[in-house]
């Protein structure tokens, strides 16, 4: 039978320009159908909202997440679940930098989630899985091809196909986690603190960087220099780069607008 019911609770903190969303469903934070569709609604609302800057998502329970609610897809019709992975993969979809605070598990599409984040930061209890070999089924939102883009295809390949965890000193070693920290507090604190540095920053430059990293990496070096050439063009005509400058020769703190 499906699970019912948690949430993903939208706050907004330092003035507005931090949103934080938190996984809301019990110790071990199952994500559920309904879920899914408050992701993707939070980070529309988000992306409406010209005052947010950076994006943060957590958990409130023990765990980051155990995984998705595995009752709940035999509810979906197949052919709907051609688009499901739409949903969780919203922050990389999103124009503002996304940083995701895993603590303890990270299963399943919980962890397809946090590879779409843009910086992931762990504590020594944080552990990475995506274990659908387990119920006879592969990952569905990206899990495959994101993993492997980060870690390589042949350790994609073994920890996919045999459903085998990557602990957090892993994690961090192979460039999945870009940080460790001794526990949940610790991790938040953190977390808290470089949202509120790069809210400080450019909206426009952090926007342009994010994109630039994700059209660039796919592609040929050469593809991606000429997009970073352009981009870097473009950003030179910004209202940002010249309060940047001006704020560099007076030995003050830039006040960006991301104009």
């Amino acid at each position: 039978m499906a699970l019912n019911g948690g949430d993903v609770v939208l706050t907004r903190e330092h003035d507005g320009r931090v949103a934080y969303l938190t996984l809301s469903h019990g110790k071990y934070t199952v994500v559920t159908m309904e879920m899914r569709r408050l992701v993707a609604e939070r980070f529309a609302e988000i992306d409406r909202d010209p005052q947010v800057r950076v994006v943060v998502i957590r958990s409130d329970g023990q765990h980051f997440t155990s995984g998705g609610d595995i009752a709940g897809f035999m509810e979906v019709d197949p052919i709907d679940l051609t688009d499901l992975g739409q949903d969780v993969t919203a922050p990389a979809r999103s124009t503002k930098p996304v940083i995701a605070a895993i603590d303890g598990y990270c299963f399943g599409v919980g962890l397809e989630m946090a590879l779409s984040c843009d910086i992931r930061l762990g504590t020594p209890r944080t552990q990475l899985a995506l274990p659908e070999m387990n119920l006879g089924m592969i990952p569905g939102s990206g899990g495959t091809q994101r993993l492997a883009r980060l870690i390589g295809l042949s350790r994609a390949k073994f920890h996919i196909m045999t459903a085998t965890r990557i602990q957090a000193q892993q994690a961090l070693d192979w460039g999945i986690l870009a940080g460790l920290y001794d526990d949940r507090d610790a991790l938040y604190a953190e977390v808290d603190a470089l949202a509120l540095k790069m809210a400080g920053f450019s909206p426009a430059a952090l926007r342009t960087a994010k994109e630039v990293l994700d059209r660039g990496v796919d592609g040929p070096l050469y593809t991606g220099i000429e997009l970073e050439r352009k981009a870097y063009s473009m950003l030179r005509a910004t209202e940002d780069f010249a309060e940047g400058v001006k704020a560099f020769g007076e030995k003050r703190t830039p006040n960006f607008t991301g104009r």
